[in-house]
């Protein structure tokens, strides 16, 4: 199984955290967070990872040279552009040696959703990608049909949706929670994409553009866990005291 930890980000909302050490970095509980993410896909089954890096790219290398973690990490370097995510996945590719699907997480995601559940999901749909998404505060919403494929995306108040002739009947919005699981199958779609809109891009705007032609489709876990953004003030605290608590 292969794993890409989205670590380039530049972290501006948890400002000043941020001026002097990347946002993977960031500790909670102690322990880094890139570190905690990295030990959450091993323990799924991840035997190879590559983590991307722009902001402070020789902290985070250095961090990874100087910690064991029992598989393959390697660095997909962004100093010189900051690609995004969809270009950071694109960029990432020729790093994978195989043909197994590549589980994507953001290292500023907390979670204890469950990866296992996911990634089966994936491989028993054959979907080209499957996003956790739930019910949840967003500012922007994926929409999916009762099937759980995705089918396009909206802002909260459904002020603009994607693509705009979209009818909504029966379409769920969900929010995605920066977990998804990819096959190899969309490679060329995101060469194709780039080729368009130049090799730094977001995959949400991906997603949303593939989607009518590729199966892109939710997960929502059926039972409860806990989900945590910290790249903003408030989420971090409530991820610090969640850790300092046990909860997770």
């Amino acid at each position: 199984m292969n794993a890409l930890i989205f670590a380039a980000g530049l972290g501006t909302r948890l400002r000043p955290l941020t001026d002097s050490c990347p946002k993977a970095l960031v500790e909670v509980g102690g322990e880094p967070m890139l570190g905690r993410v990295i030990s959450r896909v091993v323990a799924a089954g991840a035997d190879r990872i590559v983590v991307n890096v722009h902001h402070f790219p020789d902290m985070v290398a250095d961090y990874l040279r100087r910690t064991d973690f029992g598989v393959d990490v390697l660095v997909s370097d962004e100093r010189d552009c900051l690609l995004d995510t969809g270009g950071g996945l694109l960029k990432a590719m020729p790093l994978f040696d195989n043909d197994e699907p590549i589980l994507l997480h953001n290292a500023d995601i907390l979670t204890d959703s469950p990866l296992g559940g996911q990634i089966g999901a994936h491989r028993a749909s054959g979907a080209d990608a499957t996003l956790l998404v739930d019910l949840r505060e967003s500012s922007r919403r994926l929409l999916f049909d009762g099937s759980m494929r995705m089918r396009g995306w909206a802002r909260a108040d459904f002020s603009e949706v994607r693509p705009s002739w979209l009818d909504m009947s029966g379409l769920e919005p969900l929010a995605f929670g920066g977990v998804h699981v990819v096959s190899r199958s969309v490679e060329p779609l995101l060469e194709e994409y780039a080729s368009v809109h130049g090799r730094a891009f977001s995959i949400t705007d991906f997603y949303v553009a593939v989607c009518g032609r590729s199966v892109i489709r939710g997960f929502r876990p059926a039972g409860s866990y806990r989900w945590y953004d910290i790249g903003r003030q408030a989420s971090l605290a409530d991820a610090r005291a969640a850790v300092g608590a046990g909860l997770l």
